[in-house]
């Protein structure tokens, strides 16, 4: 089982995860949609692709692009597409 946290509130849970250079990437319906909001950022890795970002906000406090994921990786990361990982003080615990 892993989760991730911010400000205390679970904002992803699952037993089924991936982790790629030590980040733990949650699959898309194991994130709960009500903290995540869209954001404009992207960023791209050689050999995974281009990542979007989603700010993270609880209680009306925001983390700005806490959270990223590859809608469309590179062959050598196809077993992460869609799939979330965070960073910037979002807890992740296994």
């Amino acid at each position: 089982m892993a989760k991730a946290l911010w400000q205390g509130q679970v904002i992803a849970e699952s037993d089924e995860f991936e982790v790629v250079e030590g980040n733990v990437y949650f699959p898309p319906g194991a994130i709960d949609d009500q903290y995540f909001k869209a954001s404009n950022h992207q960023s791209v890795c050689p050999w995974k692709g281009t990542a979007s970002y989603y700010d993270v906000v609880v209680d009306g406090q925001r983390n700005e692009n806490a959270a990223w994921y590859y809608p469309q990786p590179k062959d050598a990361a196809a077993n992460i597409r869609d799939h979330v990982a965070f960073w910037k003080g979002v807890t992740v615990e296994r």
